[in-house]
Formats: structure tokens, C-alpha cells, sequence
């Protein structure tokens, strides 16, 4: 058995353990193995440049100390695992494989939340006739889109070709694209021109033009995740996800911009720009998702967080983004940054054009174990009187509070809402989500920190990916073990934070509320609140309990409709 490398017999890093168990007093028949692990342990050389002098110096990376004793035994240790190690390498290990560990935010004893008739309840639309300026078009939300798609008063195709147009202009400006998908899209439009032609309306998505992140599978069309490596990639199967929108009739119109393996706003082509503000980047990862949406370049696009990947590029472009419980969406064909942290999630006009994708995308799918059954009841009608909602009055303390966050809670006492107050638990949860990211991210991008292709990424700061990564690899595994146990008494807390409240807001800016929610599952919306002094967006908020996301974008809906600033445009035109 031995590995070929280190030239040590692995079999006796397994008996030195049994060893151990036989020195502690274990039963009689366990004496063989005793005797072949200290045989073993006494035989094994050390690995050449691995010594005691080789523990004492990465013991400080650790935080502790050992003797010189168990340096000495630590070093003679070490070479089965780096034999083992290569084995792992040699595995080739795709991005898709993830671990036998599922993550699971329910606790036991979870109940979901009690819904109405899954059929879906949305306000009712009043367009009108269909607008002569393009642009009053092309911004439009989904319910006033489909409804002249469905009574064909614009062809799918016409509308595609309106938005196709508009986003090769302003690309030059906004650098949102990674590829356009002319030929194909034109071919779905007229399929659903033809569809609904003959009666066959497939729902208010139907003909409807979307971009996608570059990070979902596209069948014959490249999917770069934003970083040259992987520049010329093209897989052979859609996403889910995308194929669950072409099953609604929706239409692909292009993919999307990224930060380089889903961080920031820099990808390989340069860096996507805000729309209220081209000097400022479009924040990430999901770049080009929100700013191709706040342009008016699409109807709808999709996103994906891992810890503000949705929310924060929202909030910089003034889209409406909403990140569903963990779980609710199939990431099957979607490149794997942290697996028990990873979600995807509309980035749209409004919260009911979220809740019209979200219910399009949602339920559970083979392709992703941590998928579950739990349905979406959507109901975008009923009142919030008597909902119970929390807030952190510390939250609204300093000066970076406006009236603009104030006037939410105001809205919310308006609507007869019973504002409740809470304190959000306190702890490292950023050094804590960071971690969990690091050390899966170093995962799912081994091969690349090993073969130097880290290089090639773009961005290279201290705070980027390859040195990310290559920390990653000096973090202990029991500490990171049991910043995962850590993880499960955070997700008790937060859900006897939610016990007595069915939503939580707060300014944008409230870090602690990200980096929990992220880690429990918990739903979120961010949303378009009001604009400083220098023309940019600003954002609220809202966090909901396990699988009640219906209330969260209920709640958005209402926000929405009462400050009424989602429809403002950024000066392009």
C-alpha cells in the first residue's frame, strides 16, 4: 500500500491509531494491531525537510505550543498524511462534486410556515396599452411585460430584439456581458410567439427576455465564472435553473458578468459599472446581473450569494434582489463556490417580479441534495396588519442613518405593522462566515492553487482570491470543524430571534445580519429605499424566517409601492 511518494506503508498511520486505542486499556484482541502500529510508527521515516525545527515554526500558526517530545512524534506523523494527500489531488476532483456533508438549515422540530393556495396570488396588473418609447418598455416590470406579451400587443420577438439592442449600446458603458446570445434567443422568441399564437400561454415569464450569471451551465455556449481560466469553457447541459426558465418560455438573451469566481466586480474582460454612477463599480458578484437590471437591459436576471452576492450589488445599482431560504433553489450546473453556503436568487425591477421568478425556479431537484419539498405559497395581496416585525434600534444609530431607513419603520407602523424590538446576537460572525467561505472555496479551487493557474485571475490584492485560497490552506481542520458547531448554535439562535417575529429590517448596511443569515439559510430582500446626494441608490433589508419567503417579498411589495422609488431610471438615455 504504499503511495509511490513519500515511500511510507499508510497502513501504519491507521494502526498507530488502533495502537492508541490498546495503550488506553481496550479489549485483548486489539493486541495485534498495537504491536503492527508501533512497529510501523518505529519503521516510518520522516519525510525529507519535515522536522521538529519544520512543527515548532507552523505551531505558531496554530495558536499553540508542544513540547519538544511531541514535535519530534508530529513530524514522524505527518508523512502519511501528505502521502494521502496526494491521493486526494489525484482524484481530479470536478467543481460539481461536492461533499458527503449536506448543509440542512432546519433544526429538528422545524414546522414551515402555514401558506395559501401554492397557485400564487400577485396584485393585479394595469398597464395599459402598450408604451411608443422603447425604453418605457424595456424597464417595465414582468406583470406589465407579460401582459402585452400575452395580448400581443409586442411579440416576444420584438421585445427580445429591444432588449438585445439596448444592452449591446450600453455595454460599452456598463461592461455587464460576457456573451451575447443573439441567434439562439431569437429562436425561443419566436417558438413562444408561436405558443402563444396557438393558446399555448405558458405563464407570465412566457417570452419574456433574462440575463444569466455566468456561473450557470449553458449547453453549447460558453459559461466562464468570470475568470480566464476557464474563459473558453463550454459545457454540454443548462443549469436547472436555466432550463426550468425555458420550460416557463422565458428567453436568454445573454450571460452576464461576475467577479471572478463570484467576488467583486472584476472578471477577466475589465470591471461592470454601476448605472447610476460609471465611475463606481456594480459591486459582486452577481456584477452584471444587477446592473444589466437597473439599465433596463433585461427583464429579469439571476444571481447567486454565498455572502452578499445578491444583496450587495443590488443595493449599489438600485435592482431589487432577493436571496431564497437554502435550499428552495437548485444549483445543479452552477459553478460551486461553498457549498453549504451557495444560493440562487432573482435580481429584478421589483419584489413581485422576484416572486414571479422565484416561484418558476423553485422546489427541489435530484441534481442538489440540499434542495427540499417545502412549498412557496405566494401571496402578494393580504395586508401586513398585524404582522409582527423586529428591528434593532442600535441599527438606527449614527450617521449613516437617514430619514430615508427611518421612514421604512414609519411605513411599517402605517401599515399597522407591530414593530417589535430585538437584539441581533453578537459574535465574529464576519471572521466566522469567512472561514467556512475560505476553507470551502480552497476546496472547490484546489487544482488551480496547485497548478499556478491563480495567476492568471485578474485581480491579484491581498484581500482577492489566490491568496484567499492559499490561506485556505492554513487553517486547522479541528478549528474549522468546530467553527461548524459554532455555525448550529448561531442557527438556534437566530431562530429563537424569529421566534417572536415573522421579518427583521434593518439599513443595508448591517453587516452582522448578513453574515448570519447567510449561515443559517434564512431568506432576504433588498430593496431600493431612496438616492444621496450624488444620484447613487440606496437600500432596506429584509430578513424572514426558514421558508417564509412569501412574507419577505410581501413585504418588499409593500415598501415599494410606498416610497415609490423603484421606478426611478439612471441617466443612459
Amino acid at each position: 500500500m504504499s503511495d509511490g511518494r513519500s515511500g511510507v506503508d499508510r497502513r501504519g498511520f491507521l494502526a498507530a491509531g488502533l495502537a492508541g486505542g490498546a495503550a488506553a486499556g481496550m479489549a485483548p484482541w486489539f493486541a495485534p494491531a498495537a504491536a503492527l502500529a508501533q512497529q510501523a510508527q518505529d519503521e516510518a521515516p520522516t519525510p525529507p525537510g519535515i522536522g521538529p525545527e519544520t512543527i515548532a515554526e507552523a505551531q505558531k500558526t496554530l495558536g499553540l505550543e508542544f513540547t519538544g517530545a511531541e514535535r519530534e512524534a508530529i513530524a514522524q506523523s505527518i508523512g502519511d498524511l501528505i502521502g494521502f494527500y496526494g491521493d486526494i489531488r489525484s482524484a481530479g476532483l470536478r467543481n460539481d462534486e461536492g461533499p458527503a456533508e449536506i448543509f440542512d438549515p432546519r433544526l429538528p422540530g422545524f414546522e414551515p410556515p402555514a401558506g395559501l393556495a401554492l397557485a400564487g396570488r400577485y396584485m393585479q396588473a394595469r398597464p395599459g396599452t402598450l408604451p411608443e418609447n422603447d425604453a418605457d418598455i424595456c424597464f417595465a416590470p414582468i406583470s406589465h411585460l407579460s401582459h402585452w406579451v400575452r395580448t400581443r400587443q409586442i411579440t416576444s420577438e420584438r421585445l427580445t430584439r429591444l432588449y438585445l439592442a439596448r444592452l449591446r449600446r450600453l455595454n460599452a458603458q456598463l461592461e455587464c456581458v460576457v456573451t451575447f446570445m443573439d441567434e439562439p434567443a431569437l429562436a425561443q422568441a419566436r417558438r413562444a410567439d408561436a405558443e402563444i399564437a396557438a393558446g399555448n400561454y405558458r405563464g407570465p415569464l412566457h417570452g419574456l427576455p433574462w440575463g444569466a450569471k455566468d456561473l450557470f451551465d449553458t449547453a453549447g455556449v460558453p459559461t466562464t465564472w468570470g475568470a480566464a481560466p476557464w474563459k473558453d469553457r463550454v459545457p454540454e447541459r443548462d443549469a436547472t435553473v436555466v432550463r426550468k426558465l425555458d420550460e416557463a418560455g422565458a428567453v436568454l438573451i445573454a450571460k452576464l458578468t461576475m467577479g471572478a469566481l463570484a467576488y467583486g466586480d472584476i472578471w477577466f474582460g475589465g470591471r461592470t459599472r454601476n448605472p447610476f454612477n460609471l465611475e463606481q463599480g456594480s459591486s459582486g458578484s452577481s456584477a452584471g446581473s444587477a446592473s444589466a437590471t437597473a439599465a433596463g437591459c433585461c427583464a429579469f436576471t439571476l444571481g447567486t450569494e454565498t455572502y452578499g452576492s445578491i444583496g450587495s450589488p443590488s443595493a449599489r445599482c438600485g435592482a431589487t434582489g432577493f436571496r431564497p431560504t437554502f435550499g428552495r433553489v437548485s444549483r445543479d450546473g452552477a459553478m460551486a463556490l461553498c457549498w453549504s453556503l451557495d444560493k440562487v436568487g432573482p435580481i429584478c425591477r421589483t419584489a413581485e417580479c422576484c416572486a414571479h421568478v422565484l416561484k418558476a425556479i423553485n422546489g427541489y431537484d435530484p441534481g442538489d441534495p440540499a434542495t427540499t419539498r417545502v412549498p412557496l405559497p405566494v401571496d402578494m395581496i393580504t395586508p401586513l396588519r398585524g404582522m409582527k416585525i423586529g428591528y434593532d434600534p442600535s441599527s438606527y444609530e449614527g450617521r449613516w442613518v437617514t430619514d430615508e431607513d427611518r421612514a421604512v419603520l414609519d411605513i411599517l407602523r402605517d401599515e399597522r405593522c407591530e414593530l417589535v424590538e430585538v437584539s441581533i446576537p453578537e459574535g465574529p460572525w464576519g471572521q466566522m462566515i469567512f472561514m467556512l467561505i475560505t476553507v470551502e472555496a480552497a476546496a472547490a479551487f484546489d487544482e488551480m492553487t496547485r497548478t499556478d493557474q491563480d495567476d492568471l485571475l485578474t485581480w491579484q490584492a491581498p484581500q482577492a482570491w489566490p491568496n484567499t485560497f492559499r490561506t485556505g490552506r492554513f487553517i486547522p481542520a479541528v478549528d474549522y470543524y468546530n467553527a461548524t458547531r459554532w455555525r448550529r448554535r448561531l442557527m438556534r439562535q437566530t431562530n429563537e430571534l424569529f421566534g417572536g417575529v415573522q421579518a427583521i429590517v434593518a439599513p443595508q448596511a448591517h453587516g452582522a445580519m448578513h453574515a448570519i443569515t447567510n449561515m443559517t439559510g434564512h431568506p432576504a430582500i433588498t430593496v431600493r429605499t431612496g438616492f444621496r446626494e450624488d444620484g447613487t441608490p440606496r437600500a432596506n433589508t429584509v430578513w424572514g424566517r426558514l421558508y417564509d419567503d412569501a412574507a419577505v417579498l410581501r413585504i418588499g411589495a409593500t415598501l415599494e409601492g410606498r416610497l415609490g422609488q423603484w421606478s426611478r431610471r439612471p441617466a443612459l438615455d
